[in-house]
């Protein structure tokens, strides 16, 4: 299970991104170390107090950094969080909405692997998204480039944020969730990812 990411070899690339792209494919191998040799079954289920899985973790990784590279391109219509009409945010906040919009539910879907998955199908979509990354990374003009982050209340108004911004999170989101996924997988069979 590697990702189709390979910086070292692409002679495109200018330090910085090849460097921040390697960065990103640490993070990504050492979350996806965690998954090797599981069954679909142990990628889906939650070995500790909270909802987590190793599956959704991916699932969730995955989606954030496709969400993210196509905030790179296409600004930040990529990621809208539009509430249904009459649901405000502190409805959302309290669980008290009359409606939850489908960007909530699929938010909360990329945490559990779902009857239909297989861990194989849901590295194959990280893998893809890994691909796409380092493609937009070795394509877009400038890191220093800017969008406005969209209107959230987990955004501060009026902030921007960069391509170099965003692989910072990326790599800082994924190693973080790597640490979580080591803690699920020795929780569940014994095993170390390291």
């Amino acid at each position: 299970m590697n990702t189709t990411t390979d910086t070292a070899i692409s002679p495109t690339l200018d330090a910085e991104r090849a460097d921040l792209l390697d960065q990103l494919e640490a993070a990504r191998s050492a979350l996806l170390t965690t998954v090797r040799g599981l069954s679909d079954e142990q990628a889906g289920e939650r070995p500790t107090a909270g909802a987590l899985c190793l599956g959704g973790l991916i699932k969730h990784v995955a989606s954030m950094e496709d969400a993210w590279t196509r905030f790179v391109t296409e600004g930040p219509s990529a990621m809208r969080y539009d509430l249904p009409n009459g649901v405000t945010w502190e409805d959302f906040a309290a669980g008290t909405a009359r409606e939850y919009p489908q960007w909530a539910i699929d938010h909360q879907n990329d945490f559990q692997v779902l009857p239909d998955e297989t861990l194989t199908g849901i590295v194959a979509r990280y893998e893809q998204v890994a691909a796409r990354t380092a493609e937009i990374i070795a394509t877009v003009p400038d890191l220093s480039a800017t969008h406005p982050l969209p209107e959230a209340p987990w955004n501060e108004p009026g902030a921007v944020r960069s391509v170099r911004r965003v692989l910072t999170h990326l790599i800082a989101e994924t190693a973080q969730h790597a640490g979580h996924a080591d803690i699920l997988r020795e929780t569940l069979d014994g095993q170390k990812s390291s």
